[in-house]
């Protein structure tokens, strides 16, 4: 009897500062924590990798740290890891949470922390897409033509994922990567995300 595989990860980055968004809520601490729904950004997110089965689920924090870590109080199956150079941009954050994994691991789905609407279907077809494409080195989701998030980047890519700098995250590795696997979706969760107050505002009132 042949092994179970071992089980993609997931890397929720919650670790900016928010500016645009804080620069509309100068109270706010972070977007992530913001409420959709009765509850924070990133807990949604959680727990659609919950959901999804997928293990082990590191967030990676950096700004409003003990806010992110308070927002997903309670959440089974979590792990954090700081990025004290979050300041530097997406790319830090991700290279953060890459090195952190086990080195068993074949694949990581990248989620980000103010998408709240992916949900966990759509996160267990880009894994069952990715396992079922012998040699693919990435799978993303694709809504009426366009690529969304969150991205599936496999193992072989973590090297390239870790040397981006800035903010280029992994939809940026994967437009110039070959071998990825595009996952036709209707979900528009993965072309939404929330920037400033209005933005979250406008999508609470989507039914």
């Amino acid at each position: 009897m042949s092994a179970e595989p071992a089980p993609i990860a997931g890397v929720i980055l919650a670790a900016g500062a928010a500016s645009r968004f804080r620069a509309q809520d100068p109270a706010a601490a972070t977007k992530v924590v913001a409420l959709l729904d009765g509850a924070p950004l990133v807990r949604h997110v959680a727990q659609a990798a919950r959901e999804a089965g997928l293990a082990p689920i590191l967030v990676v924090t950096g700004h409003a740290a003990q806010e992110v870590r308070a927002a997903l109080a309670g959440l089974e199956g979590l792990s954090f890891v700081h990025n004290a150079e979050h300041a530097s941009g997406l790319a830090s954050s991700l290279r953060t949470g890459l090195h952190a994994l086990p080195a068993e691991c074949p694949g990581a789905l990248i989620l980000l922390g103010d998408m709240p609407r992916v949900g966990a279907p759509v996160l267990r077809a880009l894994v069952a897409a990715f396992r079922a494409s012998p040699g693919a080195s990435a799978a993303a989701p694709v809504r009426k033509g366009e690529r969304g998030n969150p991205a599936l980047i496999g193992s072989a890519l973590f090297g390239e994922a870790a040397s981006l700098s800035g903010d280029a995250g992994a939809r940026k590795l994967l437009a110039a990567c070959e071998g990825v696997v595009e996952v036709a979706v209707e979900d528009e969760g993965v072309s939404i995300d929330v920037d400033t107050p209005d933005a979250l505002q406008a999508l609470a009132r989507k039914p």
